[in-house]
C-alpha cells in the first residue's frame, strides 16, 4: 500500500502552494512528533498470519515492505501529488529511475515513442538506444516545431517525451500544443518539469498526462540526496507504475524521503530567491562584451518569451550563456569563478556552472550538439541562494579571463 487509509492525512489541497508544502501528507505516530518521523526500516510486523495474508492480498490496509511503500515515502508522496495537483504518483530512487519507469514501464514491443531532441543526455539515452532494445521505436523530433511533433505520430505511438524548459538551452516547448496533437494521436504527454520546478509551472494543467521530478535538483536543494517523483492519474500509476516499481525496485529509501520532505518546506522561498538572482545575473550578463548569446526565459529577448508568460508563472533558476572564444574560453572562465563551483547538477543553494558539451551532453556526437545549440563556450548557471551582487561580480571578474 503506498498511503493506507486507516493512516490518512486529511487532503490540505485547498490551500495555497506555500502551506501544502509545510503540511501536506503528515502522518504523526503515537508519539505526536512536530517534525515528520523517519521510519528507518525494511518491513513490518504483523499481528497474525491471517493479517499477513489479507496484507499481501490488499485486504488490509498497511505496510508490507519499504520497497513496495513506508509511511515516510508515503508522506513525500502525498505532499508532491497535493502540490502539484496530481491525483497519484510514486517516488523512485533517483531521478533518471522516474523518467526511465515513467517511459519504459506504460510500453510494449511494437509501440513508438516521439520525444523532442533537446534533453538532458540521460533522458536521450532511454529514449534513442534502450527502448529499441526491447522492440519500442522512437522518433525524435525539433520540439519547438508542431509540425514536426504531428507529422512524427504514428498509429502505435504511445508516449511524447519532452523538457520544458529544455537543458541545457532553456527552450521553452508549447506543452499544450504539444499536448493536444499527442492526444489526438491516442498518446500520452510525459512532461520533465526540472528547471521550471512545480513552483513555476504545472504541465498536468497544461494538458500534460504525467509530470517527472529528478528531486535530487530543486526539491532536495542543498546537495544532499538523490530521488525521482512520478505524478499523473490514479489509473496511470494503478496500471503501469505500482506493479513495475513493486516487482523491479527502483524505490527511494526512507531516510531520502526524510531528507526530500524538509527541503519541500523551504522550495517556495528558496525557488523564489534563487529565480529572482537569476534574472540579475541574466540581466547583468546580457551587456557582457564577452557573450555572444544569452538564454533566460524571464527575458523578453528569449525565442520563446510568449509562451513563457502563456504557461510559466516565472522564470527559471536556470541561465544559459556562450562565452566568445569557444571550449578553452569556457574553461577558462569556469577555472576563474570563486563563488559559483563547477557541478553537474542544480538547483542547489550554492550557485553552479556547468560546461554542457563535456559532460551532461558530452555523449551526442558534436552534430548533434550543434543542432541543440549546445556549442563549446556554452555553459549553463544555477542560481544559488547568494546574494546576486556578488554572483556577479564573480561572474565578470571570470569572464575577463575567459
Amino acid at each position: 500500500m503506498s498511503n493506507p487509509k486507516s493512516h490518512a492525512p486529511a487532503s490540505t489541497a485547498h490551500y495555497r502552494p506555500e502551506t501544502r508544502l509545510v503540511h501536506s501528507g503528515t502522518i504523526r505516530s503515537e508519539f505526536g512528533e512536530t517534525s515528520e518521523a523517519l521510519f528507518l526500516t525494511q518491513g513490518f510486523v504483523y499481528d497474525s498470519a491471517e493479517q499477513c495474508e489479507a496484507r499481501f492480498k490488499g485486504e488490509d490496509d498497511g505496510y508490507i515492505y519499504s520497497r513496495f511503500s513506508n509511511p515516510t515515502i508515503a508522506m513525500f508522496e502525498r505532499r508532491m501529488i497535493e502540490l502539484e495537483g496530481a491525483e497519484a504518483g510514486r517516488s523512485t530512487a533517483t531521478g533518471m529511475a522516474a523518467v526511465t519507469t515513467a517511459v519504459l514501464a506504460p510500453l510494449n514491443a511494437g509501440d513508438h515513442v516521439v520525444a523532442s531532441k533537446a534533453m538532458f543526455g540521460s533522458c536521450r539515452y532511454v529514449v534513442e538506444d534502450l527502448l529499441p532494445r526491447y522492440g519500442i521505436q522512437s522518433t525524435l523530433v525539433d520540439g519547438l516545431d508542431l509540425d514536426q511533433w504531428q507529422r512524427a505520430m504514428q498509429p502505435n505511438t504511445r508516449s511524447c517525451f519532452l523538457e520544458s524548459p529544455t537543458n541545457p538551452t532553456l527552450d521553452v516547448l508549447d506543452i499544450p500544443a504539444i499536448a493536444e496533437i499527442a492526444h489526438a494521436a491516442g498518446a500520452r504527454l510525459i512532461v520533465d518539469n526540472v528547471f521550471a520546478t512545480p513552483i513555476w509551472q504545472s504541465p498536468l494543467t497544461l494538458g500534460a498526462d504525467v509530470v517527472v521530478y529528478s528531486a535530487t535538483k530543486h526539491i532536495d536543494g542543498q546537495g544532499r540526496c538523490l530521488g525521482g517523483m512520478i505524478l499523473a492519474s490514479e489509473a496511470f500509476i494503478a496500471e503501469h507504475i505500482h506493479t513495475f516499481m513493486r516487482q523491479t525496485g527502483p524505490s527511494m529509501s526512507p531516510f531520502n524521503a526524510w531528507v526530500l520532505l524538509k527541503g519541500l518546506e523551504t522550495l517556495a522561498v528558496r525557488v523564489r530567491a534563487q529565480t529572482e538572482t537569476a534574472a540579475k545575473v541574466a540581466d547583468a550578463l546580457a551587456r557582457h562584451p564577452k557573450i555572444s548569446r544569452l538564454l533566460y526565459p524571464g527575458r523578453e529577448d528569449h525565442p520563446q518569451a510568449a509562451t513563457a508568460k502563456k504557461q510559466m508563472r516565472a522564470g527559471s533558476t536556470l541561465v544559459g550563456f556562450e562565452v566568445k572564444g569557444g571550449k578553452q574560453a569556457a574553461f577558462r572562465c569556469l577555472n576563474a569563478l570563486r563563488l559559483s563551483r563547477i557541478s553537474n547538477n542544480l538547483g542547489d543553494a550554492k550557485s553552479l556552472v556547468t560546461h554542457p558539451a563535456t559532460t551532461t551532453h558530452q555523449r551526442l556526437a558534436p552534430e548533434a550538439r550543434a543542432e541543440l545549440g549546445i556549442s563549446e563556450g556554452f555553459i549553463r548557471f544555477s542560481a544559488g541562494l547568494e546574494h546576486a551582487d556578488d554572483l556577479i561580480e564573480d561572474l565578470e571578474a571570470a569572464l575577463q579571463k575567459a
